[in-house]
């Protein structure tokens, strides 16, 4: 391990990190907030120093960077922008806390949209830019834009673009590593300024236009109204942002196979084809549910459960019908922000049926499509495990059937086939451990379960006293920091943070 490499390279991140908060810094002026702007300016001069800092201790490391030292840069970069984001939150006065501060910043850097704020409208307009920003920046990976940007990292780079871009199989639109991620950057800036000019042109300020452009195409879900894009009383400009979701949920190299003439690249893949149907289908039965489909508990059960811990809230979920229309625009909007793991809400889902609140759950485990800017499990493992299942049950009888797992027209190699596998004991471990832990700090268990997966799948609002009207600032700070933790470990995809938790990883003598 080259430890001198790893921290050159780190100086670049901190050097990004300092240079991406000038537009904040230029929002404060603007607004004529003179504090921020002294907060700002005071951010980025600890961000150069950070970064002159490290760099003169790496700068005479050799270039070669292997494998290892991208695992551990890109670990780190992470870490550190998280860190060195959260300075203005915590020299404005907003979050004093150094763990809610940092929080906030992870929350925003890996587009998970948890918050520990309590009052957003309150807070000065170049904070809450600053806070929307890193998530638009977390969207397309801090990394992929140096790779973008320093041509120089070579085979560096193109293992720093594997382990940003989200799925079981990064695959390149193009030859050159590089040429890939500018494409990544053109469409992403493409896309944002479309869906700004939109926002605006349909009623929302340039500021507020601007700071759910950046919360959208991240799937971030950060927004600057406390009842989040409720507050915006506009059924046009919730359709607008949930057309959106979709795309930025999907894989961007699908919009690069349409933009070079295969038409018909959406509907051939199947992966594409699975989460539309998903997406379409939990619209459809919380729609259902929502206007009154579902089974009533017979009298007994109903004064159990009314006198039971869900009791005051369960007479009048239950009870709580909409027309078809209401019903409808309802679940397809809260079903495509979870799904897509963006997290904006337009109602408090707290209080929707069971079934509709048990499918939302449902729908934070499946997430986005590989390759593109949401979380979650994604839809690809999904159907790799579903098929791998079927696959094995027919072996169980059929022994000596041989089969190979197919997603569309591609062959899914045994290699594939063992990460997807790795991936979801990983996954699961996480998530039981996780809610063990929060829930040794006396938290109920709705809680402490969406709390986990929230945050691992980059999600943001949970259920109980996470869900969607309420924030993450009554949790302990340990368990803020934890939960900080499961943000990277999802944007990461689980094995380039865990990685650094082997021994074997740290000795000086180690081959691929």
């Amino acid at each position: 391990m080259s430890y001198k490499l790893v921290l050159r390279y780190l100086a670049y991140i901190a050097i990004v990190c300092g240079i991406t908060m000038v537009p904040a810094l230029i929002c404060s002026l603007v607004y004529v907030e003179t504090m921020e702007a002294i907060v700002f300016v005071g951010s980025i001069a600890i961000c150069l120093a950070v970064s002159y800092a490290l760099y003169l201790i790496g700068r005479n490391a050799p270039d070669a960077m292997r494998q290892r030292e991208s695992l551990a840069l890109v670990g780190f970069s992470w870490i550190l922008a998280a860190g060195l984001g959260a300075l203005p939150y915590m020299f404005s006065g907003i979050l004093v806390n150094p763990a809610d501060a940092f929080f906030e910043s992870m929350s925003g850097f890996t587009t998970t949209g948890s918050t520990v704020l309590q009052d957003i409208e309150a807070a000065p307009r170049s904070i809450l830019f600053w806070r929307s920003m890193t998530q638009w920046l977390g969207g397309i990976g801090i990394a992929v834009l140096v790779v973008a940007v320093l041509p120089y990292l070579g085979a560096g780079g193109k293992q720093m673009f594997k382990l940003e871009a989200p799925g079981p199989e990064s695959k390149s639109f193009r030859p050159r590593i590089r040429d890939t991620a500018k494409f990544l950057c053109q469409f992403y800036l493409g896309l944002s300024a479309v869906l700004f000019v939109l926002l605006w042109a349909e009623g929302m300020s340039p500021f507020d236009a601007i700071c759910h452009t950046f919360a959208t195409v991240s799937t971030g879900g950060f927004s600057t109204r406390q009842a989040s894009l409720g507050a915006f009383d506009s059924e046009l400009i919730k359709l607008t942002v949930l057309v959106f979701m979709v795309v930025a949920a999907t894989n961007f190299g699908l919009f690069f196979a349409a933009l070079r003439g295969q038409r018909k690249a959406f509907w051939r893949d199947a992966e594409f084809q699975v989460f539309i149907g998903i997406l379409a289908l939990g619209t459809v039965l919380m729609t259902l549910n929502l206007m009154g489909l579902h089974g009533h508990p017979s009298p007994e059960l109903r004064e159990a459960l009314a006198q039971g811990f869900e009791g005051a809230r369960y007479q009048g979920i239950e009870d709580q019908e909409y027309g078809f229309f209401d019903a409808l625009r309802r679940s397809a909007f809260q079903a495509a922000s979870i799904m897509t793991t963006t997290g904006f809400v337009t109602d408090d889902f707290d209080l929707w049926p069971h079934f509709s609140r048990s499918l939302l759950l449902v729908l934070m485990f499946v997430g986005g499509c590989g390759g593109s800017t949401a979380g979650g499990f994604k839809v690809i493992r999904i159907i790799m495990l579903v098929k791998m299942a079927y696959w094995r049950l027919e072996r169980s009888f059929r022994p000596k059937t041989i089969r190979v797992v197919r997603v569309g027209e591609e062959v899914v190699e045994e290699e594939i086939q063992r990460q997807v596998s790795g991936f979801f004991v990983l996954y699961l471990m996480w998530f039981l451990l996780g809610t063990l832990l929060i829930s040794g700090f006396g938290l109920p268990f709705e809680t402490s379960t969406t709390a986990v997966l929230a945050t691992m799948n980059n999600i943001g609002p949970g259920l109980g006293l996470v869900g969607a009207n309420v924030d993450y600032h009554l949790l302990p700070s340990v368990v803020k920091l934890f939960l900080s933790f499961c943000m990277v470990l999802g944007r990461l995809e689980i094995f380039t943070i865990c990685v650094l938790f082997l021994p074997s990883f740290w000795r000086s003598k180690w081959t691929k």
